[in-house]
């Protein structure tokens, strides 16, 4: 992001607080105002983690064999399964 992009995204995120602020004061501290801040100011947390953008971002550390997970593609086996419902479709009958 650029740095007025951040800028921008701080200033929608004023506004938001604003916003809610004026909520508030018509229709209290109810519960779904109580949420609306709260996403509000968990955007204004997550949105001061981003970099300022004018420093790259820090560089990814090299792979080792530790963080791949290799997948095999034969089947599993089905005993795994047995008496576990499979959403979408239902339970299995015996």
């Amino acid at each position: 992001m650029s740095t007025s992009e951040i800028a921008g995204l701080h200033q929608a995120i004023g506004e938001l607080r604003r916003c809610v602020g004026e909520l508030r004061t018509r229709y209290g501290n109810v519960t779904a105002i109580q949420r609306l801040a709260n996403d509000v100011e968990r955007l204004g947390i997550d949105a001061s983690e981003l970099p300022d953008g004018t420093s790259p971002p820090a560089p990814r550390g090299p792979i080792n064999e530790h963080d791949v997970v290799v997948v095999p593609d034969t089947p599993y086996d089905p005993e795994l399964w047995r008496g576990a419902d499979d959403e979408g479709i239902g339970g299995q009958r015996p």
